[in-house]
């Protein structure tokens, strides 16, 4: 994998470093490539029962590389800029995405770099963040995060607030529109989001990706089809091993062995 994306396996869980602090985390095409690698090998990773994303400091991530993507030519032209096809391959990796998502959030988190924290489950945010949808300020709109996942988030009209101005928040306004979960000193960040991951990856892997599977349809379905998805999820997940595990440790009053099966 590209040095431009960090990716290990400790206790459970997946991070995933986006690792050009010198551009402040701006992705370029190598970025790109190599964020989606990284999303699309936590899914096939059967070490990994959870994901956090975060940057190398001192930002999480500012966005596209403008001077760098603005040169490469087009394959198809040899000389005009390369124009991001929407929504990107490592957007769609991070949406699809199985397992739950924590973005840590360690700095500037702004024009693409807000997006990939909407496509995360939960956000949580250093005291140093700052986030912003730039993209009208650029003359564009926004990637498939602002569209789907940032209303759902924060609430259509907030939504828009934040993209019509493009306009900054902080971490504590973040917080209070209920944009990031929590807001943690710097230095006890990743400690933070690390522990909310190892109380989420104890939990039984099929039963984990079917809960985030119902979290997004319940977003977006209609209350009947998610009332018969969850009870068909219900009936497979009552006839797994992992399931038939949690009842007999909590009968015979010991912590469960999960093995995603």
């Amino acid at each position: 994998m590209s040095e431009t994306i960090l990716y290990e396996v400790t206790e459970g869980i997946a991070t995933i470093t986006l690792n050009r602090p010198e551009k402040r985390n701006a992705l370029n095409l190598e970025a790109y490539e190599a964020l989606e690698a990284a999303f699309r090998r936590a899914v096939r990773d059967a070490e990994a029962r959870c994901v956090i994303v975060t940057g190398a400091d001192p930002a999480f991530c500012s966005g596209d590389d403008v001077v760098e993507l603005m040169a490469t030519p087009r394959p198809s032209s040899g000389d005009a800029p390369v124009v991001r096809h929407r929504p990107t391959p490592a957007a769609m990796a991070a949406l699809e995405c199985d397992k739950p998502v924590i973005a840590a959030v360690n700095g500037a988190a702004v024009g693409w770099g807000m997006e990939l924290a909407c496509y995360a489950d939960i956000r949580i945010a250093s005291d140093r963040a700052r986030f912003a949808e730039l993209f009208i300020k650029r003359g564009l709109v926004s990637d498939v995060g602002g569209f789907t996942r940032l209303p759902a988030i924060v609430g259509p009209a907030k939504a828009a607030e934040l993209l019509f101005t493009g306009d900054p928040i902080d971490a504590a306004e973040a917080l209070r529109i209920g944009l990031v979960t929590e807001v943690a000193p710097h230095e006890a960040l990743m400690e933070r989001a690390r522990a909310l991951g190892r109380r989420i990856a104890v939990n039984p892997p099929l039963a984990l990706r079917y809960m985030k599977e119902g979290l997004r349809l319940g977003v977006h379905g209609g209350a009947r089809e998610m009332g018969e998805w969850a009870i068909s999820a219900i009936r497979r997940l009552m006839q797994t091993d992992d399931h038939k595990e949690g009842v007999a440790a909590f009968l015979e009053k010991r912590p469960p062995v999960f093995q995603g099966r």
